[in-house]
């Protein structure tokens, strides 16, 4: 069983979305155009709440943005966390813009006295702030403490700062702590989640391109909401912003965290198979486009009897295929038999109904 929420962390909200506590986890991302390109944007932001994120960060890069982020902020679908580095003045005219919440640097941010400004005011406002440590950028008293591994260094450094703040009387924290090695961000991450009742930000950092990068995520993100660590997630690809959103439903929906939309599940076929099942699917996937709803429906695309209403008994609605003819079924019982070439259309014409009828 799933220990998540078993320990509480202190809750925060982000706009309307709320961290820790008893919320479920959340998603987010972060837009990956120049900012001065306000309308394409605003079009992206569209696309990955269409995706099914929450909540989504923008790197604020100098003052020269500061009026297309305030009308991106205004206009957007979603909560709007600002991205700031080097320039503290920075986070304060993005609060004063309206972001819902910061994602800072404390030890690039301008020195302790811009640090203690910027948290008076995100108090005064009620900004959640974002902190952390990331293995690249440590500061130079655990960077060389050959004495500590580099979990060990990344979780001291965030200690530090969240005695900072608290020091400051700003309790309004969400805490990550990130390392492009797998081993290294669940060691670190199990270490902050004993040490500590903030609300955790869990991803992999630049966790590279493709296949190699979603596999790093779907380890380091998986194995620690499985043991209950972690309110927010994000998803680091060298992708667009929507296929890491994509994959981070995947997580949530594989651990039975959150289910959304369309489960799929498909054989992985044998020489039973009589058709292209392969093809069938990536038919089906075409079909559906990217239409996204908030309940959930499972489906399954099965190649043969044997691997069909028996083992996908749990699916909502699905289709096996025979030599000759195709069943549609539902929970395990057949419903009607059709010609193998039209069963596609017919499951598709099916499902775009059940979304009508639950939309």
């Amino acid at each position: 069983m799933l220990a998540y929420n078993e320990a509480m962390k202190r809750e925060i909200m982000i706009g309307s979305v709320g961290i820790g506590g008893s919320h479920p986890v959340s998603v987010q991302t972060m837009t990956k155009v120049p900012l001065n390109r306000i309308q394409s944007t605003l079009n992206q932001i569209g696309r990955i709440a269409d995706a099914g994120a929450e909540l989504v960060r923008i790197g604020i890069p100098d003052r020269n943005t500061l009026k297309a982020f305030t009308r991106i902020v205004r206009e957007s679908p979603l909560p709007v966390i600002a991205d700031i580095h080097f320039d503290g003045d920075l986070a304060l005219y993005a609060m004063e813009a309206g972001a819902a919440a910061l994602r800072i640097n404390p030890g690039n941010i301008g020195g302790n006295e811009k640090l203690k400004e910027i948290l008076r005011v995100a108090g005064r406002q009620c900004v959640p702030i974002r902190i952390g440590a990331n293995s690249g950028s440590l500061e130079k008293k655990y960077a060389q403490d050959d004495s500590l591994n580099r979990s060990e260094r990344l979780v001291r450094s965030v200690l530090d700062r969240i005695r900072f703040c608290e020091d400051q009387g700003f309790t309004l924290l969400k805490i990550s702590l990130k390392s492009s090695s797998v081993l290294e961000t669940i060691e670190a991450y199990r270490m902050i989640d004993r040490a500590c009742d903030y609300p955790l930000h869990v991803g992999i950092t630049e966790s590279g391109p493709g296949l190699p990068g979603i596999v790093k995520s779907v380890l380091g993100i998986g194995v620690l909401l499985e043991q209950g660590i972690g309110n927010t997630i994000r998803v680091s690809l060298t992708a667009s912003p929507e296929e890491e959103v994509r994959v981070a439903r995947e997580i949530l929906a594989g651990l039975d965290l959150r289910r959304r939309g369309i489960e799929l599940v498909a054989c992985p076929t044998c020489s039973r198979t009589s058709i292209d099942l392969i093809g069938q699917v990536r038919r089906f996937q075409k079909m559906l486009g990217d239409r996204h709803f908030d309940r959930s429906l499972k489906v399954a695309i099965m190649g043969c009897e044997v691997n069909g209403p028996g083992e996908a008994a749990d699916a909502d609605i699905g289709v096996a295929f025979s030599k000759g003819k195709a069943y549609l079924f539902q929970r395990g019982e057949k419903m009607e038999r059709v010609a193998k070439e039209d069963a596609m259309d017919i499951l598709v014409q099916k499902i775009n109904t059940w979304m009508e009828e639950n939309e």
